[in-house]
């Protein structure tokens, strides 16, 4: 399937990145937030390398949103118009080099949840131009809770674009089908990132992650701008440089609903990690079924797929329609409280 890239600029980060916080942060933050609510006349917009990002309603609650910009102020979704690859973006109509090798290959990441919050963030999926909003559970805001001894999400999470999770596709290993996501992300590098920042990563390797029923793969990778992602090149030298942060990760998705009164997560594969060229084959996979989506050769499961850049899909809309979506939203204003809740530890 052709994929048409609208050309993007290359943008300084900005200070206005650190501006949006979603969860139970310094007042600092929450307070810088109140004062650009009062500014009348203004869009509030947070820049990444290549997009920007709209918010709209107020954090901390059902209304919520966060859109994305190109560089050049056209809407678009982060599940269908941000490339997989990075590679298959362009600069000034100068097509990206090509890696030598799968091995050099980078892929972009849209952060959902930063490192130590506990806000649940994600792609909406069902939404036209699929903002990032807070998930909702009964009729609530949806926070991970703190188990001892880790403060919320312990990497920044995320999804791969043009990805999908199929849940018609059975995997082989662990006879369980897709959970109808983007294919997840944990991002452990240093940098604490913001919610809807498009970081480009290096795949280290996944874990096989059972939510449900479902098959909830897990990616683990790095910030390519890291100081550690030139020695990190495989799930073994994440092990050896860092003692103990994969057998983490592990309890922490093993755990992370218990508090919520589910059952621990199950993992195939015995929990053990696969490594880097499995990750790769994964993603493909994933990539293909997201293919078969947009092109409406497979059953939608409720997603929601217009996009403005698949050239031959038959979702494709207008730079016009998708900018009514957004305009129809409720205007940018400041953050709700966060129950004290959010912060108790929990020890299981």
């Amino acid at each position: 399937m052709k994929v048409c890239i609208m050309r993007p600029l290359f943008l300084r980060p900005s200070l206005c990145s650190l501006v949006t916080v979603f969860s139970p942060f310094p007042a600092s933050f929450n307070k810088v937030l109140t004062r650009a609510a009062t500014v009348p006349h203004q869009l509030y917009l947070r820049k990444t390398m290549h997009y920007q990002t709209e918010q709209r309603g107020h954090p901390h609650s059902s209304d919520y949103r966060i859109y994305f910009k190109t560089a050049e102020g056209k809407y678009i979704s982060p599940f269908h118009d941000i490339p997989l690859r990075a590679d298959a973006e362009q600069d000034n109509d100068v097509p990206a080099k090509k890696p030598k090798t799968e091995n050099e290959v980078l892929y972009n990441m849209v952060v959902e949840v930063p490192r130590w919050s506990n806000a649940k963030m994600e792609i909406a999926t069902k939404e036209t131009l699929n903002p990032i909003k807070q998930d909702m559970k009964k009729g609530k805001l949806r926070y991970v809770a703190n188990i001892f001894p880790h403060k919320g999400y312990i990497w920044n999470y995320g999804a791969l674009p043009q990805t999908w999770e199929d849940p018609n596709h059975k995997d082989k290993e662990t006879s369980c089908c897709g959970d109808n996501d983007p294919i997840d992300v944990c991002d452990i590098g240093t940098q604490v990132c913001t919610p809807g920042q498009v970081i480009q990563v290096k795949v280290l390797g996944i874990l096989a992650m059972i939510d449900e029923g479902e098959m909830d793969w897990k990616v683990i990778a790095i910030n390519a701008n890291d100081p550690d992602a030139k020695i990190l090149n495989s799930i073994e030298d994440v092990r050896k440089s860092r003692p103990g942060h994969l057998e983490a990760t592990v309890e922490w998705f093993r755990k992370y609903k218990v508090p919520d009164g589910k059952s621990e997560n199950q993992f195939g594969y015995n929990g053990q990690f696969k490594d880097k060229d499995f990750a790769l084959k994964i993603i493909q996979s994933t990539h293909e079924h997201w293919k078969a989506l947009v092109q409406n050769q497979t059953n939608a499961a409720g997603l929601e797929c217009k996009n403005l850049s698949c050239c031959d899909s038959p979702f494709k809309f207008s730079d016009a329609e998708a900018k009514a979506v957004v305009q129809t939203a409720p205007a940018f204003g400041s953050p709700y409280s966060v129950s004290p809740e959010v912060d108790k530890w929990h020890f299981v």
